[in-house]
């Protein structure tokens, strides 16, 4: 269940990324209230996931999925530069993430 609520927090961190650029420094308000949504629901499901995830692997996956999501969204909405040396970064975070959950183990060790 803790890989699911990382997911969900990651999802999430994609979320309010996204709309802090829709945001405009905060001139928006709903894109803002959306932001604020979001960082409240991915910190609480990350916390929710760190319960029984070791802290180093959870929060490696968490930042990989929004890093990964924000760049893909950005290409996406915004229309941000797309070559194969950014294609090759996203490869080696998601290589980095499957990684981690291959070898991070569902419980902290004391």
């Amino acid at each position: 269940m803790a890989w699911l609520y990382l997911a969900i927090a990651g999802l999430f961190e994609i979320v309010w990324a996204v709309s802090m650029k829709y945001s405009e420094g905060f001139t928006k308000l709903w894109p803002s209230v959306i932001m604020v949504s979001g960082m409240w629901i991915s910190f609480g499901f990350l916390a929710l996931a760190m319960k029984t995830l070791p802290v180093g692997s959870a929060y490696a996956v968490w930042t990989g999925i929004g890093a990964v999501g924000v760049m893909i969204a950005g290409i996406i909405l915004f229309g941000d530069k797309l070559d194969w040396v950014r294609i090759g970064c996203i490869g080696l975070i998601v290589m980095g993430v499957v990684g981690l959950k291959l070898l991070g183990g569902d419980s902290q060790q004391v």
